[in-house]
């Protein structure tokens, strides 16, 4: 993860048909391990905003549960636990990582109907494990992003799908948006994403009615966008123009992003904010490039948190 990353290069999750594995942590009690997890070997790479892409081909982060050499393996879990082990080219877990962010590892988990997100922070263990409270907030079938820098390599986004069995309803995309409300703040969106080139998205933050001045740095930041596309979950991961203590960079209301989508398509985007020493998360759908809008029952120019978990508001979550 790069700050004033290109959108396209912090891989917006494409998901393909993934064979199936076994062994993660589960929320919803034991799940048959075949059932669990479904992951592939055999698609091309992919590349980072700002990291160099896979010598295999230029595809978002988040497609392949191998590159590089390094492998994302989810491993057996107590009830209410997620863990898994990223495997270097030597066939060891890997115990070494570089920190980035403020953190040596990310995990972004999003359900396929993009219904539910969280964003994560496992603890690693001398055995190369990490560990962390199941992020995986209900039934369905979820993709797991792991973002991380191994001491000595390159930047990674490695994606696995998980199943947590149970019934659900899909839900409907929210229609395109332009303003969206968390936890009593208003988030306006200025800008659009155009499939291809480098774009600004621009994001103001206020509550009631007055420009909130006093975000809090999160993560090294003062806000983390992450965008999934629609149907295959390309996923990105950008983070904004200048930093938190460099003189320069005010604390909101307005927080810019330099983004490039790869392609026409419709995009969920994931803000994250800080204030009052709380982590909101803002969601927008927005489409770039002459792609219809996804129908939906929802109202056009505000969309809600969806239903899910954390912040005492369904579907967002950080830890």
């Amino acid at each position: 993860m790069n700050t004033a990353t290109k959108l396209s290069g912090f891989a917006l999750g494409l998901v393909a048909v993934f064979g199936a594995a076994y062994g993660v942590g589960h929320l919803a009690g034991p799940v048959t391990p075949a059932a669990e997890t479904r992951h592939d070997t055999t698609e091309p790479g992919h590349g980072e905003g700002g990291h160099p892409p896979a010598a295999t081909g230029h595809l978002p982060g988040g497609l392949l549960v191998s590159d590089r050499g390094y492998t994302l393996q989810p491993v057996a879990a107590p009830t209410g636990q997620f863990a898994f082990r990223i495997t270097g080219p030597d066939g060891r877990p890997v115990t070494r990582y570089d920190v980035a962010h403020d953190k040596r590892m990310h995990l972004i988990v999003a359900r396929r109907d993009l219904s539910g997100f969280r964003h994560v922070h496992p603890e690693l263990g001398a055995d190369g494990t990490w560990r962390v409270a199941s992020p995986l907030t209900g039934p369905g079938v979820w993709r797991a992003f792991a973002d991380f820098t191994p001491t000595g390599g390159e930047p990674l986004t490695l994606g696995v799908d998980v199943t947590v069995p149970g019934a659900l309803a899909e839900r409907p995309l929210p229609a395109p948006a332009t303003s969206t409300t968390v936890d009593g703040f208003t988030v306006t969106l200025t800008g659009a994403p155009q499939p291809g080139r480098t774009s600004q998205l621009t994001l103001t933050v206020s509550r009631d009615g007055r420009p909130v001045t006093d975000l809090q740095p999160y993560l090294g930041a003062y806000g983390h966008l992450v965008a999934l596309r629609q149907g295959d979950l390309a996923y990105l991961h950008v983070h904004p123009e200048g930093a938190p203590g460099d003189g320069r960079t005010p604390a909101g209301p307005a927080v810019t992003f330099s983004a490039e989508v790869p392609s026409a398509g419709t995009y969920r985007l994931f803000l994250d904010f800080r204030h009052g020493d709380a982590v909101h998360t803002a969601e927008f759908t927005v489409v770039a490039g002459d792609q219809a809008a996804p129908a939906s029952d929802a109202p056009a120019t505000t969309t809600a948190p969806t239903p899910d978990a954390g912040h005492g508001v369904p579907g967002h979550g950080h830890n």
